[in-house]
Order: structure tokens, then C-alpha cells, then sequence
């Protein structure tokens, strides 16, 4: 008999059970536009779309007025806040505290660097909703790195203040921090500003990996968090299959196996999940 487990660490984090849940909410109040999709997960935005989620752009948004608009987990910069009062337009703030708290943090430090003539550097993802919300704490001034190639923007001469996009792997933070301390010397300060909530689900997920005969990773196209998680699998299990749904699910990818392991990106919903659990286990 085949043996399915689903991850108990994996599916939505805490900031985006909030986000979803004020969009539900909210919809019963009638019509609501979202900047972006709500999560990286399209089974999630089509299904929030069925009850009436309208998702837009930041230009769509500037040409609004009188209406609401949810802002989603990931943040928004200050602008967005600006356009919305000047448009009359009811925010539905459905921000991640961790991230509307780094928000702050990097604005102060943007206020205090500057005077010095130093930087504020984000370790994460070009044009990544968070980091564009991060960005915007700086008027756009913060240099983003992604890896050791680009520390040739920074000018190692001067102060530089380091943070960290939330989602970003504890490894490659510390990969660049090092660099930077390196290259900068006391002129840099490090804060890690890394979710443990996201951070702490590598070690798990390795395990957890290790455990069954086959990981069947379920993400969304768009989710880095869910390439990242989906890279720590493979590491670990070379049998980790990427599926988006139950309708991606094929014979052989679970052939010959007695255990099979489910898992998910912060972004996955754990309606998805059980879907790809119950056919599997009518498929045994």
C-alpha cells in the first residue's frame, strides 16, 4: 500500500492566510481590485477571481479613483499609499507586519546613511513585489544585489547599510554579507532581516525530503520562494517532481515508489495539496 504524506511545514505563511482572508472578506462587500496577483499561485488567484478579485497593475491602479484596492502581502511602496489619497481610494492593507516592519527600518536607515553619503543595499529579487516596496523606502535609491556580480555597483568607500529581502535563503544572505563585510570593512553594517518562518522550512524540508521515496513540490510558475524550496528537495530526493496541480500529476512519476512526500512553496494553498493526496491515494 502506497504511503502519502503531506508536508505539515509547508503551504501559506502567515502573511498571506491574512491577505486571503481580508480579500474573502471584503469581497462580501462588493467589488475589489488587488495591485498584483494576491499569491504566486494562479490555482489561488483564479479562485479568488471567481468570487470577483480583480487583479491590476501599478498603472491600472494610478487610473482609478473612489473605489478599494487590497494591498497584498508583499508590500507596497510609499507612492502607492500617496496615489490612493489623492484618488479616493479605500485601502485594504493586507501587508505582512514582518515586512511593513522592515519597511520602516530601511527608511530610517535610508534617512541616517544619506546624510553620510553611504547606501542602503537589498540583498533579493529585481522587480520582486517586496523589493519594490523596499526600494520605495529609499525614493528608489537602494542598490538590489542578487549575487557577488553585482557588488560592482556599490561604492565600497563610503557607508553601506545591508538587508534582506524576507524570502531570501539564510545561505546566500550569509554568502553576501560576507562579501560585502569583506570588501567594505567597518564602513558596513549587516542586519538579517530573513523570515525564520521561510528560513527555518530548509532544514525541515530537507528532512522531510529525505524521508519518502518521491516529493511531488507543488508551486506556482511565479513563486522564488517555490524554486528555491523546489532546489532544496532536489538536492536531497533526485525523484522531486514540480507540479502546479492535480492535473500534472503523471503515472511515472510515482512508479515503483511506497512513500510519497507533498510539498509546497509559502505560496501553495493546502486545498491543492489535499486534491493532489486524494488522487494519488485513488490511484494506489
Amino acid at each position: 500500500m502506497m504511503r502519502v504524506e503531506i508536508d505539515e511545514n509547508s503551504g501559506f505563511c502567515t502573511g498571506v492566510v491574512n491577505a486571503i482572508c481580508k480579500a474573502e472578506e471584503e469581497l462580501k462587500k462588493g467589488c475589489l481590485y488587488c495591485i498584483g496577483d494576491i499569491v504566486h499561485n494562479s490555482r489561488e488567484v483564479e479562485r479568488l477571481q471567481q468570487k470577483g478579485l480583480k487583479t491590476i497593475g501599478h498603472e491600472e491602479f494610478a487610473e482609478l479613483k473612489n473605489c478599494r484596492v487590497l494591498f497584498r502581502a508583499h508590500g507596497e511602496p510609499p507612492g502607492s499609499y500617496i496615489q490612493a489619497r489623492e484618488n479616493a481610494i479605500e485601502v485594504i492593507d493586507a501587508s505582512c507586519p514582518v515586512v511593513l516592519n522592515l519597511q520602516k527600518r530601511i527608511r530610517k536607515a535610508y534617512e541616517e546613511v544619506s546624510k553620510a553619503g553611504g547606501k542602503v543595499v537589498i540583498y533579493g529579487k529585481r522587480g520582486h513585489a517586496e523589493v519594490v516596496g523596499l526600494v520605495g523606502q529609499t525614493n528608489g535609491e537602494a542598490v538590489v544585489v542578487e549575487n557577488e556580480e553585482d557588488l560592482d555597483q556599490i561604492d565600497f568607500s563610503r557607508p553601506v547599510v545591508l538587508f534582506s529581502q524576507t524570502t531570501k535563503s539564510l545561505e546566500g544572505f550569509q554568502t553576501i554579507s560576507g562579501l560585502i563585510r569583506k570588501k567594505g570593512g567597518d564602513k558596513v553594517t549587516v542586519y538579517d532581516t530573513i523570515c525564520r518562518k521561510v528560513a527555518n522550512r530548509i532544514p525541515q524540508l530537507r528532512n522531510f525530503a529525505k524521508m519518502h521515496d518521491v516529493i511531488i513540490f507543488v508551486s506556482g510558475e511565479k513563486s522564488s520562494n517555490g524554486r528555491q524550496l523546489y532546489s532544496v528537495c532536489r538536492e536531497v530526493n533526485k525523484r522531486t517532481y514540480w507540479v502546479q496541480g492535480v492535473e500534472d500529476i503523471l503515472p511515472e512519476m510515482y512508479a515503483g515508489a511506497e512513500s510519497i512526500g507533498i510539498s509546497g512553496a509559502t505560496s501553495t494553498p493546502g486545498w491543492v495539496m489535499d486534491e493532489i493526496k486524494k488522487e494519488l491515494l485513488q490511484r494506489a
